[in-house]
Order: C-alpha cells, then structure tokens, then sequence
C-alpha cells in the first residue's frame, strides 16, 4: 500500500474508465479492483477461454467509503468507438499495458485519444511478474507516445530476476507483493537505495515544472515533505498536466489496493469534471447517454448533475428503471446521484450521445464523431420476406452503435453494412440472429464499373415489321462518340428538313438515354454523346415506340464496336501508420494497383506518417486486414471517390 495520507471519502461518485490494447489485461484488472473493494463478480471471466470483448462492461463498488463506477472497455480496434464513447462518461481514465517496450508501443495512440478528450488518466504496467527487461525501456516507450509527462510512483524490487514487490517513491516504504492481498512491508534493499532517491528527484522535479513555488524550494535545496509532494500530484493529476503510473499483476491480485488508493486520492470529483466540461451547477438532472443497447431498451448514462429518479421524463420520453451493477449484476435503485454511471430501461428513440434535461448542455458535452466504415458487406435476408423487418432491425443497429452505418446502393441494388472491421461487422450480424431472429447472408460489396467507349463510329439502325394492319417503321442514322472522362451523356438533334419528324426526337433521345443503362459488358455506359444525324419515317407505321426500339438497337449494336471499355472507381485513400511503417506501407499500396502519391508527417501525431495513394476500389475491401498486421494493429485509413479509370489488366 502506498504512504498517501488518508482522505475522507468525497461526496459524491467517481467513475474510472479502464483502455488499453487487447490482451493487456483490463477485464482482469477490472474484476481484481472489484474483487479488492469486496464487490466480485458474481460471474468472473475463464481466463483460458477470454475472447475479444465487443462492449463496455459496466460494475459498481464502494472503496474506503468511496462510490465507484467502473467501465471495462474493450481492446480490439474495431470496437474501439465504444471506448471513446466511455471516455466522454468517465472522471479518469487507467491504461492498462504490458511491460515490455515492443507491447507498449501500441499505447501511445490511446495516450493520443484521451489528450484529445481532455480525460485525465494514468497508466497501470500490468503483468509485472513478467518483466524480463528494464522497466525504463517500457517507461521510454511510452513518455514517447505521451505528450504530459509520466511520473512512475513506484519502483519494482527483483529477486533473480522475478519482481516480488515495489518501491513506493514518495513515501519511501518497501512492500512485498501478496497472492489477492494487501504487501507486506519491508526494509528497502540496499541495492535499491539510490535509485529511489533518484526516482524521488525525478518525481519531485516534474512536478516542479508544473508549479512556481515547488520550484523555487528546490531551487533553494529545500525539501518538500511526502505530504506537500502528495498534494501536487493529486494536483496535477486530476488537472491531466501529469500521467502517474503504477505497477501490478491483475491475475495474482498484486499491486490492486496501491492502485485503489492512488485512485481514491488522484482522481478528480465528478464536480471538478463536470465543471472542466463546463456544466453549469444547479439541482435540475443532467443526463447523457453514452451507450444504447437493443435501441434504448437499455441505455447506459452518466449523471452529471443533480439527482435522477425513476419515471423521471425528458420531452416525453419517461425513465422506466434505474439499475446499478455491483458484483456485475444488475440491481435496481429508486434514484442515482451526480456522478454515477448508470443504466436506464426504455428510453426507445433516445440515441447514444443524447443529452437528457438540457439540450442547451450538448455544447459542453461533445460526443465522439464515429470513425469512417473501413470494412463493409453486402446483406440481404436468406428468407426474403423478412426484409422489412431488416431494414427497421439495421435502423436500430446503428441507433445502438454509430460506428456502424447502412448504405443502399442503387447502381449495384445492394444493401452494404459497414463497419471497423470482419468481426464489428460479424458481431451485428450476430444480433441481428439472436436478437431480432434474423438470419443473413453476406457477401463482399459488388464494385460499381462502368463502361465508356474510346472510338467514334456511325450507325444506321432501321427497324420494319409488317403485321397485318399498322406496321412499325424506323430509320435513324446516329454518330456515338466517347467524351471527356466526368462529362456524362450528351444527345445533339442535327436533323434538319425533316427526315425525322420534330414528334419523333424526344423519344430517340429518352431511347439514347435509356440505352446508357447496360453496355455490352452489363455495365452502366458514361462519358458518351449520340447524334442524331439522318433518318426517314413513314407516315402510317413509324411512332414514337418504332423509332425508340429503332433507337436502341442501333446504339446497342454501335456501342460494341466502338471500342468499349470497363471503368472502375478510383479511390483517394490517406493511410495513418507511424513512420517505422511508411515503406511497408507504401508497398502495401502498390501492391493494390496503387499509385502512390507521396506521403508527409500527419499534423497533430508526432511519429506518425500520412501516406496518399489513389487506389481502384476493387482492392479496398480487406485493405484494412492487411494494413492492420503490416503496423501491429495501429494502421487505418480514409478514402474518398476520386474518378474512374480504365481498368486495366482486369475483368469484371
């Protein structure tokens, strides 16, 4: 346990939100700190059969008379919006990482997301019994990716290479780690001596770069006091100027009440964060939704001012339950204060993001945009009658979770689902089966080609058929020629004396028209101009049907000989990688037909590259799968329509 002097319990709840890379051990971490606060789950993790986690998990505790919501947020990227979603409820944030250097160098792009969120936060090394290496080359790793400074509280003791205990910094006590327990306290070893001492000046000069007064006693070689040295870390730690970190091992319950009590101490009331977020004391209930399940039968929200009680209704939509979630289970309440985390039933309608009692409060309360769809599928229902139903299913999916997105494609007649990635995509598909009983088929997106043609040529198309009474009869000369890429279709009338009769040109035009639906490929025909040149009629058996099958004939058999080719869409892809990935990545791209345009060093990510290319969208449906393994998961991309091409090399 830390020396931290003890403080009486605030006045009202805090929330903690835990992130970090998958496998890092959050949802371990997040069941030892209720388990530490005598709140276990009721229903704890098989470690050995621990999957990806797809949502936030939310738990209730109560440490040293403190009121606590945790979040546990998931790891993969492609759930990573309903991290960023949690981070806009919590007070802290605690990242959670591996100790060696080559796991910790996926954390500095969380670091970059809570600096851009203004949430304060500390980083907790965890599996600490594995360290091999130096924990300063972990330490380095992450200050890299850090723009405030980390401040480490503690220093691991080793025997034969093991860490059995750690070094509280400020307070100098020694502990040996215990199995789910609390240290026991040591004598320091000797070895271990100076190095505190200068993790201590260490610890005691960032602290003085954030305070006047804390400088000018070192100045004068004045030593503060643990005390005064405590107060500027929860200080500076409920400010977000400083990153403390912490060491541990969730799975042996090691390093979890240090971790408790440097909480309790360091993070900020919910009245601090309420008004850093510029919410406007007073006792009317302020609420805003930060996850949405099944489309608001369950929405989980932050109170952030005053006091909510059941049936309690905003603009007509009225609260049907309060629930807290102590050892993970669910139990209702009559009533939750500022600060907690809770869920509420049936706010139907109610989006995630929502601010419930104010609306003139979603200003101070801005919620994370969804990330651009980087992965998508084709769906349809396997039984067709089903498809009204899933449509107003894929309505509330997106309700649910923004990082989804619905696109009905009118060239191709598909209806695409996009997402993060195979299994954010996987995962909706699954609730569509178990929660709405509907069963889908998936399939890659069709690619919207078009056809142009590159050559100019006449066509004489003459239509006669003689049935008994009125005939039909038809005679137009065309010229179809290509047109600058972008231009679009463009019908010229050149008839002059009327070899076609003025009643007769607007249906060859609605036929020249109509006939740019299918090229001979089944493609959609772009970039093209018909001329009606010449033509005759007859007075009895031509009409306005003869000389529009007379029309499409001939420019269906004129668009084959001339020269047709296949378009397909050009993207504009920016690929976001840091920099020791700029080649691989480069490579990655040319690989796909694409031309690289260049790249430059992405504005606000220091370490970071920004690599352009335009790219056929052919080969962007598992770009994102393979961007992801060449940059250890911390690749992605964005892309825009740019023009069409010829498709070379390929067939449709």
């Amino acid at each position: 346990m830390t020396g931290a002097p003890a403080k009486a319990a605030v006045a009202g709840p805090r929330s903690v939100a835990l992130i970090g890379p998958y496998g890092s051990g959050k949802s371990a971490l997040f069941e030892a700190l209720l388990a530490a606060a005598g709140s276990p789950l009721k229903r704890p993790s098989d470690m050995r059969k621990r999957v990806v986690s797809t949502e936030v998990r939310l738990g209730h505790c109560s440490f040293l008379g403190d009121r606590w919501s945790l979040l546990d947020c998931p790891g993969s990227v492609e759930f990573s919006y309903e991290t960023e979603a949690a981070l806009a409820a919590a007070d802290l944030a605690i990242v959670v990482c591996e100790p060696t250097a080559s796991r910790a160098s996926s954390v500095p792009i969380l670091l970059k997301a809570l600096e851009d969120f203004g949430v304060p936060h500390l980083i907790f090394i965890n599996k600490i019994d594995t360290l091999t290496g130096a924990l300063d080359e972990t330490l380095a790793a992450l200050q890299a990716g850090s723009k405030y400074p980390l401040v480490p509280r503690q220093l691991p003791i080793r025997e034969d290479d093991a860490v059995v205990g750690y070094i509280e910094v400020v307070s100098g006590r020694a502990y040996r780690y215990g199995a789910n327990q609390a240290a026991e306290r040591i004598e320091i070893p000797a070895q271990l001596r100076d190095p505190e001492k200068h993790a201590l000046e260490g610890l005691a000069e960032v602290l003085a770069d954030q305070d006047d007064a804390l400088l000018e006693m070192l100045i004068e070689e004045v030593t503060p006091t643990p005390d005064e040295l405590y107060q500027h870390l929860r200080k500076d730690q409920a400010s977000g100027k400083i990153v403390e970190v912490l060491l541990g091992s969730a799975a042996r319950g090691q390093g979890i009440f240090a971790l408790w009590k440097a909480l309790r101490h360091d993070v900020p009331d919910s009245s601090e964060t309420a008004s850093h977020r510029g919410i406007v004391a007073g006792t009317e209930p302020l609420v805003q939704i930060f996850k949405t399940v099944q489309a608001g039968k369950l929405s989980y929200g932050r109170v952030w001012r005053g006091v909510l009680r059941d049936s309690a209704t905003f603009d007509g939509v009225r609260v049907g339950g309060i629930q807290r979630f102590p050892g993970g289970e669910p139990v209702r309440v009559p009533e939750a204060d500022a600060g907690e985390l809770v869920a509420l039933g049936r706010l139907e309608g109610v989006a995630t993001g929502a601010v419930l009692g104010d609306p003139g409060a979603q200003a101070s309360l801005p919620f994370p945009a969804a990330p651009p769809a980087v992965y998508a599928f084709a769906i349809m229902a396997k039984d067709r009658k089903d498809d009204v139903k899933l449509s107003a299913a894929l309505h509330k999916l997106v309700l649910e979770d923004p990082a989804l997105s619905i696109d009905h494609d009118l060239e191709t007649g598909e209806t695409i689902l996009k997402g993060q990635g195979e299994i954010h995509l996987n995962t909706a598909i699954e609730r569509l089966a178990t929660i709405y009983n509907l069963q889908i088929t998936t399939t890659s997106p069709k690619i919207a080609f078009k056809e142009t043609i590159k050559r100019k040529i006449a066509q004489h198309s003459r239509l006669k058929r003689q049935t008994g009474g009125h005939g039909q009869f038809a005679d137009v000369k065309l010229e179809i020629e290509p047109r600058s890429r972008g231009e679009g279709f463009l019908f010229i009338d050149k008839i002059v004396g009327g070899a076609v009769p003025r009643q007769y040109i607007p249906a060859v035009r609605e036929a020249a028209e109509e006939s740019m639906q299918k090229g001979p490929s089944g493609y959609p025909v772009v970039d093209v101009a018909v001329t009606l040149v010449d033509g005759t009629f007859h007075t009895v058996d031509s009409s306005d049907m003869a000389f529009r099958t007379a029309t499409r004939q001939g420019i269906a058999e004129g668009l084959a000989k001339a020269d047709p080719v296949l378009l397909e869409p050009i993207e504009h892809v920016t690929a976001s990688v840091p920099n020791i990935f700029t080649a691989a990545t480069q490579r990655l791209l040319s690989g796909r037909r694409g031309q690289i345009l260049g790249y430059a060093e992405r504005p606000g990510w220091p370490g970071w590259d920004d690599v352009e290319a335009l790219v056929p969208a052919a080969e962007l449906h598992d770009f994102i799968i393979e961007l992801r393994s060449d940059t250890m998961g911390l690749g992605h991309y964005r892309h825009r329509f740019d023009h069409l091409a010829e498709a070379r090399g390929m067939t449709a």
